[in-house]
């Protein structure tokens, strides 16, 4: 059977197939409309189960379809049942891309200690115990989020973006600029995973989200890089809430 996985952000919404385990298509679009599903329906004969996770309201017309044209729906909340144990103090206010993206890395790694590392919009850092338990994380300002602040928030400083190459220390506005956010969250990570490190034994580091490859490879630790983590999580959610029906 064919699963139907989607993942609906602030300003895109990603679209995914998967043959119970097996990713077989991963699409991106603005903004997803009854049509799109109406066409992987027709494409997919065999696609009977559907999970839908969002940051925001989603249209009736999307819900409506989904609920009425597929066999088993569910839309991930603070109250879905989930394949590992979930021990956050305020379940109701965890981001669900959070919580996807560590049930996609004890997929991939279960009964292991894991620090994720999702570098996006925001940085989170996320464990997940060789309990098989989301026991909680931190959250920092992301790299385009910090240089947006500094230019918002000062008369002068310039808007600029990151770069691959940059200096240890400025030597003009624009590099001080770059250097100090770029260094600032390569030595947040560094003893972000220093600190996850002297409180749990063989830890196993992933790394999802947009600035990934940035910087990963810019960090002296062994960093598992998988940019379709919260996918991966969303579907074994899926799969977990079916096999319960």
């Amino acid at each position: 059977m064919i699963n139907l996985v989607i993942d609906i952000g602030n300003s895109r919404t990603k679209i995914a197939l998967f043959n119970e385990h097996d990713l077989m298509l991963n699409v991106t679009v603005d903004r997803l409309t009854p049509d799109h599903l109406k066409m992987l329906k027709d494409e997919q004969p065999q696609l009977n189960k559907v999970i839908l996770s969002s940051v925001k309201a989603v249209e009736p017309e999307i819900t409506g379809y989904l609920s009425g044209n597929f066999e088993f729906f569910i839309e991930l909340d603070h109250l879905t049942r989930l394949p590992i144990e979930n021990i956050y103090e305020t379940p109701e206010t965890l981001g669900k891309d959070r919580l996807a993206a560590a049930v996609g890395a004890n997929e991939l790694f279960p009964d292991q200690n894991l620090l994720i590392i999702d570098a996006g919009t925001a940085i989170t850092y996320d464990l997940v115990s060789e309990k098989n338990q989301f026991v909680g994380g931190n959250i920092s300002p992301g790299l385009e989020m910090r240089f947006k602040a500094l230019n918002h928030f000062t008369e002068k400083l310039p808007l600029i973006n990151y770069s691959n190459e940059f200096q240890p220390i400025g030597r003009n506005t624009t590099d001080a600029i770059r250097a100090g956010v770029q260094n600032g969250i390569l030595f947040e990570m560094a003893q972000t995973i220093d600190l996850f490190n002297r409180n749990y034994q063989n830890l196993h580091i992933i790394m999802t989200g947009g600035d990934s490859n940035f910087f990963d490879k810019k960090l002296n630790y062994s960093i598992f890089v998988h940019f379709n983590l919260t996918l991966i999580g969303l579907n074994r959610i899926l799969e977990y809430n079916a096999k319960k029906k």
